[in-house]
């Protein structure tokens, strides 16, 4: 799956992981800049905390360094490889601590938001978080990325290692049993029974 080669205009952040292997700093600095919040936001949605996706930021991005002087434009993305590089990381938290979930870290509240608004968010959030750690760990992973990252579903399967059809069954499952967990819920998390 890594083999279709990729258009360097297609992978901007190709050229900044080789700029960073011919040792320019400021590349370094724009693509953790570009990567991290979408790394971080990966691994908080699948782990549901905080401190586990720093440290799976942080090894995920360490791993990209590493690579970064063998790294061969074309061949695959760098999104691609460090979202695959996350799912994996993930994986192996989820496997090491099966059982009960660690608290929540609070994300910081938007001071544009009343307080009423912001509970509501935070419910919401919490709603949805609990119904993700209902999934198993592959359907998961398929519906954040899909779903809440945006990543279409060629790129998952790239990431999953696994074809196009499985993602698309992953994320339409998933997608069943969040409605089936959720369901009943609308009324308290502040949605009209309009839709």
């Amino acid at each position: 799956m890594y083999n279709q080669i990729v258009p360097e205009e297609a992978d901007p952040e190709a050229a900044l992981l080789e700029r960073y292997a011919q040792g320019d700093t400021t590349a370094a600095r724009a693509l953790t800049a570009a990567l991290t919040p979408r790394v971080y936001g990966h691994a908080f949605r699948v782990l549901g905390d905080g401190a586990e996706a720093e440290d799976v930021t942080q090894e995920a991005l360490l791993r990209l360094w590493k690579i970064a002087p063998e790294w061969r434009t074309g061949e695959a993305k760098v999104t691609t490889w460090i979202y695959r590089v996350t799912a994996n990381l993930c994986t192996d938290r989820l496997r090491r601590r099966r059982g009960p979930g660690l608290d929540e870290i609070e994300e910081p509240a938007d001071p544009s938001m009343s307080v009423e608004q912001r509970l509501q968010e935070i419910t919401r959030r919490d709603a949805l978080q609990a119904a993700l750690d209902t999934l198993p760990d592959r359907q998961r992973q398929a519906v954040v990325l899909r779903h809440i990252e945006g990543l279409a579903n060629p790129e998952i399967a790239a990431i999953l290692d696994t074809g196009v059809e499985a993602v698309e069954s992953l994320t339409a499952r998933g997608k069943r049993a969040l409605a089936k967990v959720l369901h009943g819920q609308r009324e308290a998390l502040g949605y009209e029974d309009d839709q």
